[in-house]
């Protein structure tokens, strides 16, 4: 049974906001720091047992000096400088950990690693192999992070034994499990329960379809150029007198494709690259710009291509000018 996706409206606020970097990593730090226990310890020369007697005289035996055999440099002596137990608790703010869970979630979202279905297994009886299936279904990568509500005991049963994958519930969900899976994936029931729980009454939401999209739509900001220098007045009036005489060629124009635009390259159905290198959203067949070439998945040679460009369809190829690979 084919999982259904849903187009859910993801609330800017949580899933749009810019992504922090020195916060996560702040934050992810604390985090792992904090798991771990902190009972190392080792045992200096006077928790060593033994050693209570001077092992031989002060003077006359020509040896350096010695007060205990449990000294550091004798073998069985005390550790000098160890470790020894201690909290690796760091005081991190809760808003400091709410704003860093949203820059990872807002980052899977634009990339095209957030998820949404009505859910993973159907019926009353757990099943691990639907619940794999349905989740290959949506994604090939290792990693995946599956978000799913605390009642939901079916789909958290389906998922508890495999490999490379993390079942949370809403209330669970923390920066360090976003960061870590290639893939966040949440039932229907856990979103809205989060959404709920994190997000302002009234605010601005965007679609899940629309969310890469709008971020790769984003203008890059503009380098500021450096003021031409002024060339000297007579070097100035020579090359005007050496430019007259030349004539001026005109480049070719480029063949227009309607509807083009930046994001869309060779007009509607057309994706430009996106920074993360993924394929955009319901665009998986890779357009090489130099050869005018395009391959679908089924290409031997798909793997190895770097996209140029990314279309919908094989017919929007080939009209955009693009010819199958091999043909």
């Amino acid at each position: 049974m084919a999982v259904k996706t849903i187009d859910a409206a993801l609330p800017v606020d949580i899933f749009g906001v810019q992504t922090n970097i020195p916060l996560i990593h702040q934050v992810v730090t604390a985090q792992l720091a904090a798991a771990r226990q902190g009972t190392h310890d080792v045992k200096s020369r006077g928790e060593v047992s033994g050693g209570g007697k001077k092992p031989y005289r002060q003077k006359g035996t020509g040896r350096a000096r010695q007060g205990s055999i449990r000294a550091p440099q004798y073998n069985g002596g005390g550790i000098v400088h160890g470790p020894t137990p201690r909290s690796y608790d760091q005081r991190t703010p809760k808003k400091m950990k709410a704003a860093a869970l949203r820059g990872a979630l807002s980052d899977r979202a634009r990339s095209g690693r957030l998820h949404v279905v009505e859910s993973l297994v159907t019926g009353e009886v757990p099943s691990t192999k639907a619940a794999v299936a349905a989740i290959a279904e949506l994604t090939a990568r290792r990693r995946v992070l599956v978000v799913v509500k605390r009642e939901d005991a079916l789909t958290a049963k389906s998922l508890r034994n495999v490999t490379d994958l993390v079942v949370l519930t809403f209330d669970q969900l923390n920066t360090y499990d976003v960061v870590l899976s290639d893939d966040v994936i949440f039932t229907q029931a856990a979103f809205e329960a989060f959404v709920e729980a994190r997000s302002a009454e009234g605010t601005e939401t965007v679609a899940l379809s629309a969310a890469v999209v709008e971020a790769d739509a984003k203008p890059a900001a503009k380098a500021k150029k450096a003021p031409a220098k002024k060339a000297p007045a007579k070097k100035a009036e020579a090359a005007k007198v050496d430019a007259e005489p030349a004539e001026k060629v005109e480049a070719p124009a480029a063949d227009a494709t309607e509807g083009a635009t930046k994001t869309q390259p060779y007009g509607p159905g057309s994706k430009a690259p996106l920074k993360s290198g993924n394929a955009p959203k319901g665009h998986e067949i890779k357009g090489n710009a130099d050869s005018m070439k395009y391959h679908t998945a089924d290409s031997p040679w798909y793997d190895q291509t770097v996209a140029e460009v990314w279309f919908d369809t094989e017919e929007t190829a080939q009209a955009a000018g693009f010819t199958k690979a091999g043909e």
